[in-house]
């Protein structure tokens, strides 16, 4: 008997089939929106703001004001004369002079050198189109029609400059010698750091995974170090050194500390951590099968170490090398302690907008400064596409056999760059707690009398302490959120592939442009947000968008190592993804989300260019504290307050590691 089997509802011919959303899916893609939306105010919107602020030009157009001028009643007018014509006929301000910056003034009563503020003369005024501006005391003017005042308030009334679109501001920047070599100087610092720096990391990494010398684990807490201290530290410690009154001033051979000496030994000192952690990984990736085959061909072990164990690490010490280049070259911190009169990028965003509120010229610099870190960034990127998996199911891990050939050396040079270290951190300890250096050395601990002090007192430690724990609080919430729907939400891939490139973009920001930035974005009264201005919200909000980055890969990396049944099980079982997240994806990537939070936490108590510009004067950190008080000629304390920072950081890692051995002991027992 045949059974014919028809479809009640057949498929249209042309007809693509689609998956359909699940309520989750939608709910985890709204999530998403909102936290790319936050990367795009807190940092898409601002660099955009501060890229069209370097490209705006100002200068006075004395053709689009008209005056007059009445006789001594006050009753019968003069002629209608453009200001330009005035200027012309008084020589009053001179062309190279009529080019300012967004703030600019010019005073109308220089066009009249007859002027008195007690002459019975009237005078008018009025723009030539409706774009013409002039202040009136504090009142801003504009338009075509006639404005008429004494000469008691006439001599209040100034020209604002008109804004133009263009590349003159770079144009003045590369034409001033000074600014330009900055570029140089910057660029060849960063290179000179990068070499020296990841030759010591690439040294001390193959010692401690090559090697068999004692005392690995003590060496490898000593190296990281450097990350519990704000880039201010190794600047003072170098000053208390090889300062003019310093312990070894001698070994300098006549040769300044102050400029590109200090400035070298400085970053070796605070981006060394980074680089050794970096190629520390890759060398710890290892297969013993690799090594077996050059001895069976009895290659030389220097032979094998260019064949193989360089090799190995290529793409560590490429990623060590751009790391390096780019923390040495955006740094403001170190330069702005040690580097006396030698220009750097950083330094320069700094005097412009401080020393001469110049904001328009340090938006340029910002911009030029910008193009090194975005480079670094996109071809670090790249070289880590091109990485390939080193270990296959049958690699054999490599373990190192005694020689005391190379366990001597490694030991010796680990134990000669780990008294660097705890030399350079010594002395400011003990700049921290003398007197008088190096004429008083009794003991005093006046120097934490911080509320002495300019710079904001302990009010500034806890603010800095506020900041850190609230960072850390809502940055981790925010990140990874963030990635789990990311890693965790089906389809809309174009949209996921956005928010992973917004999450990626601040690790190419160097703190001082965010911080330009978020003035010329959250500083007008324009923006909606402008009340977060000066306060505590908009510190939290720069700082967790100023290390979103690395927080997010870390957060990434946790996420993808958890099986995608996971969700498939709960979908089939009915169970809301809510549930999931909270019993299961929160209590097996635990362990990631408490080192975000540490991080965080350690970043945002040592952060200072990414803050410098924003802290109000109930707001003052810690980090900025000791550059106002270096600033101020108060160095001891200065060493003090960045001791104090270096206590706590310490402090929040015993706490972070206790707290991360109970928790992990009740949620990680699976393991």
């Amino acid at each position: 008997m045949a059974i014919a089997l028809e479809t009640a509802h057949p498929p249209l011919a042309g007809k693509h089939l689609r998956q359909q959303t699940s309520r989750d899916d939608r709910i985890k893609l709204g999530f998403m929106a909102v936290i790319g939306l936050y990367l795009v105010i807190a940092l898409g919107a601002p660099l955009f703001v501060m890229l069209s602020k370097s490209l705006s030009t100002y200068r006075f157009d004395l053709t689009a004001y008209e005056f007059q001028v009445s006789d001594g009643t006050g009753a019968n007018w003069g002629p209608v004369v453009t200001a330009d014509a005035l200027n012309r006929q008084a020589g009053a301000v001179a062309e190279a002079d009529l080019s300012t910056n967004s703030d600019g003034r010019l005073a109308a009563t220089k066009f009249f050198p007859e002027f008195s503020f007690r002459s019975p003369v009237n005078y008018r005024i009025r723009g030539v189109d409706e774009d013409a501006a002039f202040l009136v005391g504090s009142t801003l003017e504009k338009g075509t029609a006639w404005r008429e005042y004494d000469s008691g308030t006439f001599r209040r009334v100034v020209l604002r400059p008109a804004r133009t679109i263009g590349l003159e501001n770079f144009s003045n920047y590369f034409s001033t010698p000074a600014l330009a070599q900055s570029i140089y100087n910057s660029v060849l610092m960063a290179a000179i750091s990068t070499v020296v720096t990841v030759s010591i990391a690439f040294a001390l990494a193959y010692g401690l995974t090559r090697s068999c010398m004692p005392l690995k684990g003590l060496f490898r807490g000593i190296l990281t170090i450097p990350i519990l201290v704000p880039s201010l530290l190794p600047g003072i410690a170098l000053v208390y050194l090889f300062g003019n009154q310093g312990v070894f001033k001698d070994w300098l051979l006549g040769y300044s500390i102050y400029g590109p000496i200090g400035i070298v030994i400085g970053s070796v000192f605070f981006t060394l951590p980074h680089a050794f952690l970096i190629i520390l990984t890759a060398l710890s990736v290892a297969d013993a099968r690799h090594y077996e085959a050059a001895a069976s061909l009895k290659a030389s072990k220097w032979r094998t170490f260019r064949t193989v164990t360089v090799p190995g690490a290529r793409y560590g010490i490429v990623s060590a090398a751009f790391v390096v280049f780019t923390l040495v070259i955006t740094d403001f911190g170190l330069p702005k302690v040690i580097g006396g009169q030698y220009g750097m990028l950083a330094v320069d965003i700094y005097k412009q907008v401080i020393g001469q509120q110049n904001f328009e010229m340090g938006a340029v610099v910002s911009v030029i400064l910008l193009v090194p870190a975005v480079l670094a960034f996109a071809v670090d990127r790249r070289m880590q596409k091109r990485q390939v998996a080193l270990l296959s199911a049958r690699a054999v891990p490599y373990a190192p056999k005694p020689n005391v050939r190379v366990d001597a050396p490694c030991f010796a040079f680990a134990c000669l760059v780990s008294l660097f270290i705890l030399g350079m951190i010594a002395m400011c300890q003990v700049a921290a707690v003398v007197k008088f250096w190096p004429y008083d050395l009794t003991l005093t601990t006046k120097n934490f009398a911080f509320d002495l002090m300019d710079g904001g007192g302990w009010a500034a430690y806890g603010n800095s302490i506020r900041l850190a724990l609230l960072t850390a609080l809502f940055g981790s919430l925010v990140v990874f959120a963030g990635a789990y729907m990311v890693e965790k939400a089906d389809g809309f891939r174009f949209g996921r592939g956005l928010f992973h490139f917004l999450a990626m973009m601040p690790m190419a920001v160097p703190g001082m442009v965010l911080g330009l930035a978020y003035i010329f974005f959250f500083n007008n009264p324009a923006n909606p947000l402008n009340p977060i201005y000066g306060t505590m919200t908009i510190l939290v909000v720069c700082t967790v968008t100023h290390f979103y980055t690395v927080a997010h890969l870390t957060a990434l990396t946790a996420l993808k190592q958890m099986d995608p049944e996971f969700e498939s099980v709960a979908a089939s079982l009915k169970q809301p993804f809510h549930r999931l997240f909270f019993r299961v994806t929160v209590p097996v990537c635990l362990p990631a989300i408490l080192n975000i939070a540490i991080y965080l936490f350690v970043n945002a108590m040592t952060t200072v260019s990414a803050v410098v510009f924003l802290y109000a004067t109930d707001t003052k950190l810690a980090s900025v504290a000791v550059l106002n008080m270096d600033d101020a000629g108060d160095i001891a304390p200065a060493a003090a307050m960045g001791m104090m920072i270096f206590y706590t950081n310490v402090a929040a890692k015993l706490i972070h590691a206790l707290i991360a051995r109970g928790l992990l002991a009740r949620t990680q027992a699976w393991r």
